[in-house]
């Protein structure tokens, strides 16, 4: 729905896809969209059994009013990798503070992989936002997944002291809740954003999340294999924290998921450090190398 008159303009957008595992490889089996959020048609450099989908959205960021859903179904075996080609952003809120909000669905068939690498999101100050991605998995599904988030425009001394952002990231296992992490910034938790207990005055936010990592007593090697890993991404954060004083990443695994963070002040350096960990990870859980999409060089 789109409305003329400037003051009152917003957008309630979706985009609703289904993928599956045919005989010709993996499918976009429907797309249904209203509103200016699009995707672009399959990309197969990995073959035919893994999809490389692109997610459009050409306003590029979210106004007083705006809601944008996203929902992605694959069906049993099937394998994708979504991205988008630019960052994400999330103006500066009206008087009327009409909430801006994004809801990312995702459900993951049985023996079905997704890769969600967006690129950042950037909160404007005085953004009113509600940002929320869920992820259902199916048994023996796989997920590798990102977000970055920008507080404010540092760059231009705008940082972000005014405004909420309410954010969610949820991932459920076959209808159980195996992680689910919320930040709330508003009027009353701003004091965290400085806090060296919070954010400690960095800009940038961001988390990465990869499995699920099954535990079998009966295959040591594997778990050998998932050591090594997770070495080889301690030394990547390790790197990054003593050349830049005042980031901090790190890795640890919670249940059966990977989880590596970042807290910093350039987005560019988070997808640095979780492209370098992607591909470190995808070998070992999804048995691909890594294939970056060709749109990341455009």
């Amino acid at each position: 729905m789109v409305k003329t008159d400037s003051k009152t303009s917003q957008w309630h957008a979706f985009l609703d896809l289904t993928l599956a595992s045919t005989l010709r490889g993996v499918v976009l089996k429907s797309c249904a969209h209203q509103g200016p959020l699009y995707v672009q048609k399959p990309f197969y450099p990995e073959g035919k059994d893994l999809a490389h989908l692109y997610i459009l959205h050409p306003p590029g960021g979210l106004v007083s009013g705006d809601t944008l859903n996203f929902s992605c179904h694959q069906e049993a075996d099937a394998h994708l990798l979504l991205t988008t080609p630019g960052a994400g952003r999330v103006y500066r809120a009206r008087q009327d503070k009409s909430l801006q909000s994004q809801n990312n669905l995702f459900h993951v068939g049985e023996s079905a992989s997704l890769e969600w690498l967006p690129q950042e999101t950037i909160l404007y100050p005085d953004a009113n936002t509600k940002l929320m991605t869920q992820v259902d998995l199916a048994k023996n599904a796989h997920f590798i997944g990102w977000e970055v988030t920008c507080f404010g425009l540092p760059a231009s001394d705008q940082t972000f002291t005014s405004g909420q952002v309410s954010q969610t990231f949820e991932i459920r296992q076959q209808g159980q809740i195996k992680f689910r992490e919320k930040n709330l910034i508003n009027k009353n938790s701003f004091h965290l954003l400085s806090q060296q207990a919070g954010f400690n005055q960095q800009s940038v936010n961001a988390l990465m999340v990869a499995g699920p990592f099954i535990n079998e007593p009966n295959k040591p090697q594997e778990t050998n294999t998932l050591d090594r890993v997770i070495n080889a991404l301690q030394q990547d954060c390790e790197h990054l924290n003593q050349a830049q004083t005042h980031t901090m990443a790190s890795v640890s695994l919670t249940g059966e998921f990977l989880l590596i963070r970042y807290l910093g002040d350039s987005s560019e350096q988070a997808k640095q450090l979780f492209l370098s960990c992607w591909q470190k990870i995808r070998p070992f859980l999804l048995n691909r190398d890594a294939c970056i999409p060709r749109i990341w060089a455009t």
